[in-house]
């Protein structure tokens, strides 16, 4: 056991001691927040596991517009979002994956009102009334399956009422932003309750673009409706229908230069222009398109809750759609390389829920249940060469030493001049996956004791995944093999085999062809001026060297005998070779039994502690990206079978499961003035699926094992009753305890055991002072200040940027008698400049761009409740 968590346990044990003693002498006040983390309704202090709870209230007062701003109230979450709205990635203590790459689920499951969402969707807009979010820390799979083995983040709106009520709201800011929002409830029948909301929401981009004619990047454009039925045709039933329908049409999203490569020269040659790395934050576009950011999400589900005497059933049923496309300039250069580069997506999801829950006021309380889950998942991706790739390749390699090297390739094979990297070639895939899950579960509590309950657990989750890909290339020299592979010889230094002949023949051995033996006949002469150098320039060089050595043989798979081969960074679309095939199923079959064991035990009646073990686990993900390759142990296979293709080589299909095991204790305390929470714990996933954006394409593998220690506690206090105080921090001591297949620089793999994680700050923290006041007219007015910090740490693995976060926000408001409520609001005041994450530049060694943090943005509300 390490020193910091001896001293993280110890440091609990001491709160414990000197906290029991005081609030048992006091009476609890305030109000109670219920939750439903368990799926069982109990309060926020007697639900014996760790989760942060944001109430309504603190949505609407800190103004947040999107889960990604939820991390300004939770630090032990962290939200990044990439190059679409939709490539959200959620990490709860140091753990999550599933952005930019739809075929890795995401390790933290989110769920609205009960329905998975199965890829993660940056906004709740569509959520008009919310009653609260709830973030469960640590794996979640005994009651939530193989979606939860980080954590979960449940989003619970509010039923319809029987009680007619509404409201309408509209709202300015700064970068043109406006928003209008409305909400109905009211019954129809006395049996039958309805509600409708919807809101628009748009701003403009904050990063204005350097090319006349194209717009801001990074603006909000964004449509959400969503209604409900209640019906309760008696006390005991309740039967709810949530349908819901969000679109989103942005330019998004923002990259700049955290470094730049050696290629910013030859893009200033060719007339381009790119982010000036010695002002990352400047807040400027350099791209000869908009990317363009479009999602359509819908779905429906029905809610069913029987009571009877001694139990309740419940059924949550759903069908989901989501469409996405997007496409962007990836060179982030005004020189147009890359034309676009595309992912169309299409996720069409069925969930069912079943569970029998008993009362809750017996000796032994239980849940019996069953959870269906089936998907499809279409992916067509594209990357596509600009009008100046040629240009760029031919300036980069006449950087490396073999100038007009692709003209003479060309002519030495037969292709047409201009052939490669010609405008509107490239590569073209297509991915389809089927995913079917089941799962059973149950949980028992026995109350041994008034206050002392043992809790079990146990699922088991079956998953089943078909997957298959295909590619078209149609970019020529990225398919041809520079080592020197059967019928690729005559590839070796460029020009070389086509101008041979006449070389020869100025030499005085007339009109050879070309071969390494009349290479080294050549080479024998002991005077030629010929042998100065080809056309082109590329010079003869190591071969020389090689026959003078003595050396009988060419040896083209070296550096120093076949300059060929440093244009092999120029061959980015490789020919895919699709699956299934004869080796290679696209199948993957995986089962688990998860567990919960957890001791809690109510010291008084107002503080609480437990001891607690869980396991998760989350399935196979694959790889549905153009960097989808064969495991290194099929590649001998695949050529054996003859399906081997030119400069195929070994990567991943896709990673195998995760399983995660925690171990926590905690301590839940409430007091006439405050409440604390405190969490110790030690977290691990074995086989963690690291999925990372390389340049061209994605690394998708399993680390051995990640590990994070830990500690949490968030507080809430009120010296006076206008006056509330809140403080929340984590304190994390992560590792890949191993990890020798980890991504290094250039797509090079690293040994990264013992290293620390990218993107997971060491401490987080987050506090918050609200004062409200009643005026003598029955106005109510609130001020309330908060304050995130992350202690800083390296952005992404291979990569050198690093981040450290420092904002303050602000709002407050007037609320009239009269219904007419009146907020002003601001986040990121101190305009703090950070990098969310980061990739190696695409086709610029060297490089290294990152998306840089949204500034300071700040608006007025006027909302009228009826």
């Amino acid at each position: 056991m390490n020193t910091f968590k001896l001293r993280a346990i110890a440091t609990t044990a001491l709160v414990a001691i000197f906290a029991v003693p005081t609030v048992a002498l006091a009476q609890a006040g305030g109000d109670e927040i219920i939750v439903t983390a368990t799926k069982r309704e109990q309060t926020l202090q007697q639900t014996p596991i760790a989760v942060s709870v944001t109430d309504a209230d603190t949505i609407e007062k800190t103004q947040v517009l999107s889960l990604s701003d939820l991390q300004s109230v939770v630090p032990s979450l962290r939200v990044s979002t990439l190059q679409t709205s939709t490539n959200t990635t959620f990490i709860i203590r140091g753990f999550g994956n599933g952005a930019n790459n739809p075929g890795v689920e995401p390790s933290v499951g989110v769920f609205i009102d009960g329905v998975y969402r199965s890829r993660s969707a940056a906004q709740i807009s569509d959520l008009p009334v919310l009653e609260r979010i709830e973030v469960l820390r640590g794996p979640q799979s005994t009651l939530f399956g193989k979606n939860a083995s980080a954590g979960v983040i449940s989003v619970v709106s509010a039923k319809p009422s029987f009680d007619p009520t509404g409201y309408i709201e509209v709202g300015t800011g700064n970068l043109d932003f406006y928003q209008l929002k409305g909400y109905y409830s009211g019954p129809i029948s006395d049996q039958v309750a309805v509600s409708i909301g919807g809101s628009f929401n748009q701003r403009d981009g904050f990063a204005e673009n350097s090319v006349a004619g194209l717009a801001p990047n990074n603006d909000r454009d964004r449509f959400s409706l969503r209604g409900q039925i209640l019906y309760q045709p008696t006390d005991n039933v309740d039967i709810r229908i949530i349908a819901d329908y969000s679109e989103i049409d942005e330019i998004c999203c923002h990259v700049t230069n955290a470094i730049n490569g050696p290629t910013v020269g030859i893009i200033g040659a060719l007339g381009g222009a790119v982010a000036d790395a010695s002002d990352p934050f400047a807040y400027q576009a350099f791209t000869n398109t908009n990317p363009r950011n479009t999602v359509d999400d819908g779905g429906v589900s029905l809610h069913i809750d029987r009571e009877f005497n001694a139990f309740t059933v419940t059924s949550i049923s759903s069908y989901r759609e989501n469409d996405s496309f997007a496409s962007y300039d990836a060179d982030f250069t005004t020189v147009d390389i890359l034309r676009e580069v595309t992912f169309d997506n299409r996720i069409d999801t069925i969930t069912q829920e079943l569970r029998v829950t008993s009362t809750g006021d017996n000796m032994v309380d239980w849940m019996v249940g069953g959870f269906f889950f089936n998907e499809s998942v279409d992916v067509n991706n594209s990357v596509v060469s600009g009008s100046q790739f040629r240009g760029f390749a031919d300036q980069l390699t006449a950087a490396a030493g073999a100038p007009g090297a692709l003209g003479g390739i060309e002519a030495a094979n037969g292709f047409n001049p201009g052939a490669f990297f010609a405008e509107g070639t490239g590569l073209f895939d297509t991915f389809k996956q089927n995913n079917s899950a089941y799962s059973a579960f149950a949980t028992v509590d026995f109350h041994a004791t008034d206050r002392l309950t043992l809790t079990g657990g146990v699922n088991y989750t079956e998953d089943h995944k078909t997957v298959s890909g295909s590619a078209v290339t149609t970019e020529p020299f990225s398919g041809l093999d520079l080592t020197g592979a059967p019928g690729f010889n005559t590839l070796f230094l460029g020009g070389v085999a086509a101008s041979f002949p006449n070389v020869a023949a100025a030499c005085g051995l007339g009109f050879l062809p070309f071969s390494p033996a009349n290479a080294g006949a050549l080479f024998g002469v002991a005077s030629c001026p010929a042998l100065g150098g080809i056309p082109g320039g590329v010079a003869f060089g190591g071969l020389q060297q090689q026959v003078a050595a003595g050396v009988g043989a060419l040896d083209l798979t070296n550096p120093a005998q076949n300059p060929l081969l440093a244009l092999q960074p120029f061959q980015f679309f490789p020919p895919f070779l699709g699956f299934p095939n004869a080796v290679e199923s696209g199948v993957s079959r995986d089962d688990k039994v998860t567990w919960t064991g957890r001791l809690a035990y109510e010291a008084t009646d107002n503080v609480n502690v437990y001891v607690s073990a869980a396991t998760g686990f989350k399935a196979t993900s694959w790889n549905t990206s153009r960097d989808s390759k064969p495991f290194a142990t099929d590649l001998g296979a695949v050529n054996g079978a003859g399906l081997g293709l030119p400069n195929l080589r070994a990567g991943t299909r896709s990673a195998g499961p995760e399983k995660s095991t925690v171990f926590e204790l905690g301590l839940k305390a409430r007091f006439d003035r405050g409440a604390i929470n405190i969490a110790v714990f030690d977290q691990e996933i074995k086989g963690f699926q690291s999925n990372t954006f390389l340049g061209t394409g994605f690394s998708l593998v399993n680390a051995g094992k990640q590990s994070t220690q830990g500690f949490e506690v968030d507080a809430t206090y009120s010296p006076v009753d206008p006056l509330t105080l809140t403080v929340a921090a984590t304190i994390l001591d992560p590792v890949f305890d191993s990890f020798v297949q980890g991504p290094g620089p250039g797509s090079t793999v690293v040994d990264l055991s013992g290293q620390k994680p990218a993107g997971v700050p060491s401490v987080a923290l987050a506090t918050s002072a609200t004062y409200t006041h009643d005026f003598d007219n029955g106005m109510i007015g609130f001020i309330r200040a908060d304050y995130q910090y992350e202690s800083g740490v390296q952005v992404v693995e291979a990569l050198t940027p690093r981040r450290k976060v420092s904002i303050v926000n602000a709002s407050a408001g007037l609320s009239f008698d009269n219904g007419i409520d009146v907020r002003v609001w601001g986040r990121n005041l101190t305009d703090d400049k950070f990098f969310t994450s980061a990739f190696p530049g695409v086709a610029q060694a060297g490089t290294v761009n990152a998306y840089p943090n949204e500034p300071r943005t700040y608006g007025v509300s006027l909302k009228k409740t009826f």
